[in-house]
């Protein structure tokens, strides 16, 4: 039997930083939209008097929640259900603007210390890998996908070189037997993906990184989340969002690069400005990302990778859809 680890305290990655960003102030209303063990959601309340709602998919981030609900009395709510449908699950109970947003990207300490999540490959435990309750789990996917399908997603959500051999490893180990276990796949991706000389990785990290993100679509509930942000927030109010690897960053930059810069100015060659050009919806608090401190990284690991981003609305009316949220 495999011995379950001792949980690790949560401790909320560049918290100062978003906090200070959010500039929380009495009477405001937050949003806390990955909610995980509160932390963001325990400062935002502890730094004013206001109002927070924590919003997270997983069911047992709520049942931590109800806890640090009964601390604040009628300052927090904790809703079960994604982030990017925030402006849906809030506008349900009378909230149509809010004055800040607060996002912490991918998967949470409690979820990774948990063997039976699956999302680790340091002790094992079903390959699920699930942040809710629905849809498939990482184990119907490995075994059922395709080998280009498999290869797909290693690359382009795990950024691993060898996706192909990775893929044609899966689809021939399965073949003797279903891989329902962290271990087993973990195994099958160190058999192909050799670990480099002094390389503090595991080799498995990538393809666990790329299958937990296409199992939860994470990517497309971060577009959808950021266009939430920004239908909801108030001018003034302020989005913080933390993201642990390039892909999140990303599109968290692009988003926010989009929407924060000001429309093309006329030319003498084309006088009139084009139709399609927008007032910026968001300004940018900082145009490089803020890291973490070397003392932070210190005492803890996670924060390693962590970027910050953090823009303010404005008054202009936000961007129309462009489809990419729905994908």
């Amino acid at each position: 039997m495999t011995e379950s680890p001792a949980p690790s305290p949560h401790i909320p990655v560049l918290l100062h930083e978003v906090v200070e960003s959010l500039a929380p102030r009495d009477g405001g209303v937050y949003v806390d939209g990955t909610f995980g063990a509160g932390g963001y959601s325990r400062a935002l309340l502890e730094s004013a008097d206001c109002r927070v709602w924590g919003i997270d998919r997983d069911p047992a981030a709520i049942e931590r929640g109800q806890a640090l609900a009964q601390r604040f009395p009628g300052r927090l709510e904790v809703i079960e259900g994604c982030f990017g449908d925030m402006a849906q699950l809030l506008g349900e109970r009378g909230v149509a603007g809010v004055d800040g947003i607060a996002l912490d990207v991918g998967v949470s300490s409690p979820q990774i210390d948990e063997p039976e999540r699956g999302f680790s490959f340091r002790f094992d435990g079903p390959l699920d890998m699930r942040m809710g309750r629905d849809g498939p789990t990482a184990a119907d996917v490995v075994n059922h996908a395709d080998e280009s399908e498999l290869a797909d997603i290693l690359y382009h959500l795990g950024e691993e070189r060898r996706a192909y051999q990775v893929a044609r490893a899966i689809v021939a180990a399965r073949q003797t037997a279903p891989i329902l276990r962290t271990k087993q796949l973990a195994d099958v991706v160190r058999a192909v993906v050799p670990k480099g000389k002094g390389d503090a990785i595991d080799p498995a990290t990538r393809s666990f990184q790329a299958l937990r993100i296409h199992v939860n679509d994470e990517l497309g509930e971060l577009r959808r989340g950021l266009a939430a942000a920004e239908s909801l927030l108030a001018p003034g109010g302020r989005l913080a969002v933390v993201s642990f690897h390039s892909l999140e960053d990303r599109e968290v930059k692009t988003f926010l690069k989009e929407r924060s810069s000001p429309p093309p100015s006329p030319s003498r060659h084309t006088p009139s400005a084009p139709a399609a050009a927008l007032a910026p919806s968001f300004r940018l608090l900082s145009r490089k990302p803020q890291a973490a401190s070397e003392a932070e990284a210190r005492h803890n690991p996670r924060a390693r990778s962590a970027r910050l981003r953090a823009a303010e609305r404005t008054e202009a009316p936000g961007f129309p859809a462009s489809g990419k949220e729905a994908a």
